[in-house]
């Protein structure tokens, strides 16, 4: 990884880009520092460093907002409101057929689904905007100075638009780095905010640690820590293997002459990733599960589920998804499977597969062209998919899981390791794949 970003450092127009979304990074951690206005951030922090179930959900919310939501700040709400709306487009995509027609229209199409989305970015940014003034207002964490019905009414419509425009902000500023940067920008953009909170995780494991106090308390806050480190460098090397690993299917091209030239009569392979949708399932099932955590903390923070028959049967539902429970990890691993299939399908088309093949004179060795072949890229397709599907799941719950057993909050570590490591190699991917378009000879050596 480190040699292919020397590599493209070396050449000026891949410079230029890197340059460019450190740019990005740079105005984005400081949009994270910005307070809006009417917000007492000194409250906020102090909420959000309880140990409730309350303080981990925003925890997390925190974690990919890069520390904004724990200073009230400008990108609080982070990407989460067009990762949401992009869910939705695809889903639409998928369900009306106007829509799936305008995705097949190339890239004018494209651009109206991405003008759609936008749109749909903004209104979901003000309902979740308004969800965070709610919650801000539960918690007391305004200003003591907003006394008055309307000194209220009008911190909240500042709020909730400075929210917005900050998640409306943050989508652009991705879309800035896909178009001058160097690709992946949404993603790059959660990465960012991420790998930024990793020195005060590593600052809470060592309070955990340096604080204990006896012998005894200290040997097992040791091994515990030991034993998380160990489970996470083979988590990591896990999911790079994961990565990494396809399945080749062979392929045969007919031989054919052209005046007195032969062409074709090689043999070659068609390349399947097993992980094709790469981190979006993950991405897009914590997403989905933080709606309910939020519901529950906008509309009432302190209410145990189960604690009364009285209350809501919806609330006692949401709040039963919780970080912490085996629930919360069955509903997460049959989410990521779902999105990985859903993902998968729109990204691979069997159908044009096939006809790809044909029209190129190439087949399966054994698998007649036309339908058969289709069918049996598809069932290949549906198995490879299952298997990294699972691999994601796995990786995605197994912190739930450790925590079960473990005193140290490591219930949303997988998720946030998952995203990183994903987005790293993905993105050294994309680099490479820019550096062969402009021929670079370092690194076809």
């Amino acid at each position: 990884m480190f040699q292919t970003l020397r590599n493209a450092w070396r050449v000026a127009d891949m410079r230029k880009k890197i340059i460019y979304t450190l740019m990005i990074f740079l105005v984005f951690r400081i949009g994270s520092y910005l307070p809006v206005p009417f917000i007492d951030v000194s409250a906020i922090s102090s909420t959000m460093s309880n140990t409730t179930d309350s303080s981990i959900v925003f925890s997390y919310l925190n974690v990919l907002s890069g520390g904004a939501m724990e200073f009230g700040a400008l990108f609080a709400m982070s990407i989460t409101p067009y990762i949401n709306a992009s869910i939705i487009m695809q889903l639409l995509t998928v369900a009306i057929p106007p829509l799936e027609r305008l995705a097949q229209e190339g890239e004018e199409g494209q651009r109206k689904i991405a003008k759609y989305t936008r749109f749909a970015t903004v209104i979901l940014g003000l309902i979740q905007g308004t969800a965070y003034w709610w919650w801000l207002t539960a918690n007391n964490c305004l200003q003591k100075t907003i006394t008055t019905g309307f000194d209220k009414t009008f911190a909240a419509i500042v709020i909730i638009l400075c929210f917005t425009a900050g998640s409306a902000l943050m989508m652009w500023l991705g879309e800035r780095i896909d178009e001058k940067g160097i690709g992946n920008g949404i993603s790059l953009l959660l990465f960012a905010g991420i790998i930024s909170r990793l020195p005060s995780g590593i600052n809470a494991l060592y309070k955990l640690v340096s604080t204990s106090k006896d012998s005894q308390e200290a040997f097992e806050s040791w091994t515990q820590l030991v034993i998380l480190v160990l489970i996470f460098a083979a988590v990591i090397l896990f999911i790079v293997w994961m990565q990494f690993a396809e399945r080749r299917i062979p392929i045969q091209y007919a031989k054919r002459v052209v005046g007195r030239k032969q062409y074709g009569g090689q043999n070659s392979h068609m390349p399947i990733k097993v992980n094709m949708s790469g981190v979006m399932p993950i991405i897009f099932a914590s997403s989905i599960l933080m709606i309910p955590q939020q519901v529950i903390q906008t509309f009432g923070a302190s209410i145990k589920a189960g604690a009364n028959e009285s209350y809501p049967t919806w609330f006692r539902v949401f709040n039963l998804i919780n970080y912490k429970s085996w629930s919360y990890a069955v509903i997460y691993f049959a989410l990521i499977i779902a999105f990985a299939y859903f993902y998968t399908s729109i990204q691979y088309n069997p159908v044009e597969m096939a006809n790809n093949l044909r029209k190129n004179n190439g087949a399966i060795p054994g698998i007649r062209p036309g339908k058969p072949t289709q069918i049996f890229i598809k069932n290949i397709l549906s198995r490879i998919t299952l298997i990294g599907a699972i691999f994601l799941g796995v990786i995605a719950v197994l912190p739930t899981i450790m925590q079960q057993f473990m005193t140290v909050n490591i219930s949303l570590g997988g998720t946030s390791l998952l995203i990183v490591v994903g987005v790293a190699i993905d993105t050294v991917q994309q680099l490479e794949s820019q550096m062969m378009m402009r021929h670079y000879k370092g690194f076809l050596d």
